[in-house]
C-alpha cells in the first residue's frame, strides 16, 4: 500500500469474534499485543489505521450498559495507538426492541444518537465513519432520493462523521458522478465510497483478479475517500490493489492540473506548496484505497483504505509450503498401466510467464465482465453447440453443406486447443515457484481445468452425436496433487471388464476416471431398471449365449455385468421410488475419495437429467469402506429382511 500510494487500511474481520459477534468483549493481553503491533506498522508506513466495530446485531441502542460497553472496546483500542474508527451497521434487520421503539422515534434515529456519542466520546477523531443499513441504491426505500432512513442520517448525523456506501449496488459494476451527486445531497456530505468489486465472500468458485475499473479518476472530487474490499485470498489482489493505486495516482494529478491552471491566473508559487501538502489535509476528499488483510479500509479524505470487509486476513505465508505436491506411483489393478515416459510428474518450479497469468487474469476477470479469453471462449462455445446440428448424426440433411461442416470443424479444432491450453495452465501452477500463489488460486485453478476438460469432452461429443450433454464440475482433491484425473463419458476403445450388458445397452450413462497411466475407475448406470431387464432378455442374453456357446456366460475375459435381468428380483416397491441403478468401481490405490465422488456425482446428475427421481445399488455387507463412502452421499438402507432377494445390501437415495 506505501509503495503505490495508498494511504488508509480498515480492520474489519468476521473471523475476528470480538469485530462482530463477540463485540462486547474487550480484547486479552495476547490479541492486544497482536493489534497494537499491526496500528505501529500500518503508521510507520504512513497509513492510518481504521479499526471498524459491528455491533449492530444484537445492541440494544437505548441501554446504558450497552453504550457503556461499547466505549470501553473502542477506549482499549483507542489505548494501542488506534486514532481511526468505524462503526458499522450494515446487513441487519431493521426491526427494533420494545425498549429502543420506545425510546427513538426511527431506526435510524437510533444509530445515528449512538454514533453521535461514541464520536463525541472518542474526541471528535478526524477519522470517524458510520456504514448505514440503508448503504447502497437498492437497499434503499423507496429511493435515495426519498428514503426516510438516509435523510434522518444526513440531517442528524454529526459532520464530522463520513458515511459509507456502496454505489447503486452492493457490487457495482459502475460509478457515476450523477449518482453520488444524488447521495451527497441527501447525506448532506460526500460519501465514502466502501467498494465491493474485487470481494468473493459471496461465492467460493469466483475470484477476481482483474484491474479497478469503471470509476473514473475525476469521481475522487465528489468523495470523501474509497475503500476497496479485496477478494479472500491474499495472493489474488495484486492487481486490484496496484491498479487502484494507478487510479489514486491519476486523480491527484488531474485535481492538480485544474489547480495548477487556477494558479496560473492567480499565483503560481501559492498552488506548488498547497499541492505538496494537501495529502496531509483530511478535509481533501480525493482517496481511494484498497484493503488487503481485513475489511475494506475508508478514507476521510485523503486517507489509506484497504482491508476486506467481514473476512479473516490472509497473510501470503502458509505453512506446509511444498506440501501438497506429491507423485503416486499406481499398480496395476488388472490391466497394464505403465508410467508415463518421459514426463515428470513435477517438473522443475519456475515462475509464471505473463502469457499464462494474462491467461489466469482474463478467466477470472470481473463480477460483471469477462475478460478476453473467458469471452471467445464462451462465444465459441455457443456458436458450436447452436450449430451443431451441422455435423450431427441426424442434422435433417444439413450435413450435406460442407462449408458450415468445414466451419465447425475448424472453429472446434480452434476451441479444443484453447482448452488444452487452459487445462496446461494447472500444471504451471502446480509447480510454480511462488508456493503461496498456488495455496491461494488452487482450487480455482482445479475447477477452472475441470471446466475446460468437460468443455472438451463435450464439443467432442458433439461432433458424434446429436443430443446435448449434462456439464459437470467436480471439486478439487483433498491436497492440491500434480496428479491428473478426467472424469469422461465410456468409449469403445476402453478396456473396461465385468460391464458388458451396460455398456451394450446404455453406454450413455457409463462414466470413465482416467489419469495420466490410464483408466483407473469407473461409474455406470441403468436408467430404468425394469426396460433393461427386458432389453437383456430379449436381446443381450442370446446374443452372448450364440456368441459363446460351450463356455460358462461371462468366461474368457468376457464376463456379463452382474446387474440382475429379472425386473421380479426387486419388488415394484422399490422401483418405483429407485427406477435406476449404479456401479462404481475404482483401483484400489485411487485414495482420495474426493475423486471418486466426483464420478459418482457426474453419473448421479446424468440419472437426474434424464428423468431418473431416484437410484439403488448394492454393498456387499463387509464392504464397510463402500458402505461408508455411500452413507456420506446420502445413500440409506432401503430394503430389509424378507423384502430382499440378495445377500446383498441394497442403498438408495432420492434425485
Amino acid at each position: 500500500m506505501q509503495r503505490w500510494g495508498l494511504n488508509t487500511y480498515l480492520y474489519g474481520p468476521k473471523d475476528d469474534l470480538k469485530h462482530r459477534l463477540l463485540w462486547r468483549e474487550v480484547y486479552s493481553a495476547d490479541e492486544e499485543a497482536q493489534l497494537k503491533a499491526l496500528v505501529c506498522e500500518a503508521e510507520s508506513r504512513g497509513l492510518s489505521f481504521v479499526y471498524a466495530l459491528s455491533p449492530g446485531q444484537d445492541i440494544v441502542f437505548s441501554s446504558s450498559s450497552d453504550l457503556t460497553l461499547l466505549k470501553r472496546k473502542l477506549r482499549q483500542v483507542a489505548e494501542l495507538g488506534c486514532q481511526a474508527f468505524a462503526i458499522l451497521f450494515d446487513d441487519i434487520d431493521h426491526s427494533m426492541c420494545q425498549a429502543d421503539t420506545e425510546a427513538f422515534s426511527s431506526f435510524a434515529h437510533a444509530q445515528v444518537s449512538v454514533a453521535n456519542e461514541i464520536f463525541r466520546f472518542l474526541g471528535e477523531p478526524p477519522v470517524f465513519l458510520f456504514c448505514p443499513t440503508e448503504y447502497c441504491g437498492s437497499l434503499c426505500s423507496p429511493s435515495v432520493s426519498k428514503s426516510p432512513y438516509l435523510l434522518t442520517v444526513g440531517e442528524d448525523l454529526l459532520p464530522g462523521i463520513s458515511v459509507i456506501w456502496t454505489g447503486s449496488k452492493v457490487i457495482s459494476r459502475e460509478l457515476s458522478a450523477d449518482s453520488l451527486v444524488e447521495v451527497q445531497s441527501v447525506l448532506q456530505r460526500p460519501p465514502l465510497v466502501w467498494d465491493n468489486l474485487h470481494a468473493n465472500d459471496y461465492d467460493s468458485r469466483r475470484v477476481f483478479l482483474g484491474p479497478f475499473k469503471g470509476r473514473p479518476p475525476g469521481l475522487q472530487a465528489n468523495l470523501r475517500g474509497l475503500l476497496l474490499n479485496p477478494n479472500c485470498e491474499f495472493e489474488a489482489n495484486y492487481i486490484p490493489l496496484h491498479t487502484l493505486g494507478s487510479w489514486h495516482k491519476a486523480g491527484k494529478e488531474e485535481r492538480e492540473g485544474e489547480r495548477s491552471e487556477e494558479g496560473r491566473q492567480i499565483r503560481p508559487t501559492e498552488h506548488r506548496s498547497s499541492a505538496h501538502s494537501s495529502k496531509h489535509k483530511p478535509s481533501e476528499s480525493s482517496d481511494n484505497q484498497y484493503g488487503a488483510h481485513s475489511r475494506p479500509s475508508c478514507t476521510a479524505g485523503p486517507l489509506p483504505a484497504c482491508s476486506s470487509q467481514h473476512r479473516k486476513p490472509t497473510a501470503a505465508g502458509r505453512e506446509g509450503g511444498a506440501g501438497p505436491l506429491r507423485s503416486e506411483e499406481r499398480a496395476n489393478g488388472g490391466h497394464s498401466r505403465e508410467k508415463v515416459q518421459g514426463k515428470a510428474l513435477c517438473a522443475g518450479k519456475g515462475p509464471l510467464n505473463e502469457v499464462q497469468v494474462r491467461l489466469l487474469v482474463g478467466l477470472y476477470y470481473l463480477p460483471h465482465e469477462h475478460g478476453p479469453p473467458a469471452q471467445s471462449l464462451l462465444q465459441d462455445l455457443t456458436w458450436l453447440k447452436a450449430n451443431c446440428n451441422f455435423v450431427s448424426a441426424n442434422g435433417n440433411g444439413k450435413k450435406t453443406q460442407p462449408q458450415k461442416v468445414e466451419e465447425w470443424r475448424a472453429r472446434a479444432g480452434r476451441f479444443l486447443a484453447a482448452c488444452d491450453e487452459i487445462a496446461a495452465l494447472h500444471g504451471s501452477v502446480v509447480n510454480s515457484v511462488n508456493r503461496a500463489v498456488l495455496y491461494d488460486l488452487y482450487p480455482y485453478v482445479w475447477d477452472l481445468r475441470n471446466t475446460m476438460l468437460v468443455a472438451k469432452a463435450f464439443i467432442s461429443w458433439l461432433g458424434e452425436r446429436k443430443r446435448d450433454s449434462e456439464l459437470f464440475s467436480h471439486p478439487p482433491p483433498l491436497f492440491p496433487t500434480s496428479r491428473l484425473y478426467n472424469i469422461r463419458p465410456f468409449q469403445h476403445k476402453d478396456k473396461v471388464r465385468c460391464l458388458g450388458a451396460s455398456l451394450a445397452l446404455c453406454p450413455e450413462y457409463s462414466f470413465v476416471l482416467e489419469d495420466e497411466l490410464g483408466v483407473c475407475g469407473c461409474a455406470v448406470g441403468i436408467l430404468d431398471v425394469r426396460s433393461f431387464a427386458k432389453r437383456c432378455q430379449a436381446t443381450w442374453l442370446p446374443a452372448m449365449r450364440d456368441k459363446y456357446p460351450t463356455r460358462p456366460h461371462g468366461a474368457n475375459g468376457h464376463a456379463a455385468t452382474k446387474v440382475r435381468v429379472s425386473e421380479q428380483d426387486y419388488p415394484d416397491s422399490l422401483l418405483y421410488h429407485f427406477p435406476s441403478q449404479l456401479r462404481l468401481e475404482a483401483l484400489p490405490e485411487l485414495v482420495d475419495c474426493s475423486i471418486s465422488r466426483s464420478l459418482l456425482t457426474s453419473l448421479l446428475t446424468a440419472l437426474k437429467a434424464n428423468g431418473s427421481q431416484g437410484v439403488f445399488c448394492e454393498v456387499h455387507p463387509t464392504d464397510r469402506l463402500r458402505l461408508e463412502f455411500l452413507t456420506k452421499l446420502g445413500f440409506l438402507e432401503i430394503l430389509r429382511g424378507e423384502a430382499r432377494s440378495t445377500e446383498g445390501l441394497i442403498l438408495g437415495r432420492l434425485l
